[in-house]
């Protein structure tokens, strides 16, 4: 077994290019750069821990409201017909589309809903002053991995193309679900820009101890 170097505790990495630097306490406001890369790799911010669960209990309200409201509403030939989110899990819901309707349910609702609550979890008692809860690291870490497989965004962008395609056919008006997913996403978006990893980390280490 190699032993552990005490050194290696004093050092951070950059998450964009891997490259080490001696771990060092960073102003409230000011930011720390990679050297090589030039990525943000601490940006302590005034009452960020309380943006983040405010912007994180925000989201999640206006992901009940994208899921269950009307998302569209189509009018072709005086026939008029509106569709929810869970309109579209469901319409997968049989034979072998079931896996597409799984898949779409887990990547625009399921994930970016746990990945929310997982921050909150992480951030709210830390937000108070009061130590992390049990397991509080692990919530953190699925967080991140839950990211990249989060994609209200893509969802977005992909109903906009529809959109234009479907415009000449049918006279197409948003509902109300529609502009809750678009604020969704500014507020998933600008949560993300407050948090900064490494200073959570760092404070659940710290309040561990």
């Amino acid at each position: 077994m190699t032993a552990h170097d005490p050194a290696l505790d004093a050092l951070i990495a950059c998450p964009a290019c891997d490259a080490l630097h001696r771990d060092a306490e960073v102003p409230v406001g000011e930011q720390a750069r990679c050297r090589r890369c030039h990525t943000v790799l601490m940006a302590p911010r005034e009452g960020a821990m309380t943006q983040i669960v405010m912007l994180s209990a925000t989201a999640l309200m206006l992901m009940v409201a994208a899921v269950f409201f009307p998302f569209l509403k189509l009018n072709v030939a005086g026939l008029e017909h509106s569709s929810s989110v869970i309109d579209a899990v469901l319409a997968y819901s049989d034979g072998l589309l079931v896996p597409l309707s799984v898949a779409l349910a887990a990547l625009i609702v399921i994930l970016p809903a746990v990945r929310l609550i997982a921050v909150i979890y992480t951030v709210g008692p830390m937000m108070t002053g009061y130590a992390p809860l049990p397991a509080a690291e692990k919530a953190f870490r699925l967080a991140n991995a839950l990211k990249p497989w989060a994609m209200a965004e893509v969802f977005i962008v992909g109903v906009a193309v529809a959109l234009v395609k479907v415009a000449g056919l049918a006279t197409v008006s948003m509902g109300p679900a529609f502009w809750a997913f678009v604020a969704l996403v500014l507020v998933t978006t600008l949560k993300d820009t407050f948090m900064c990893k490494l200073t959570v980390w760092k404070t659940l280490e710290t309040r561990r101890q």
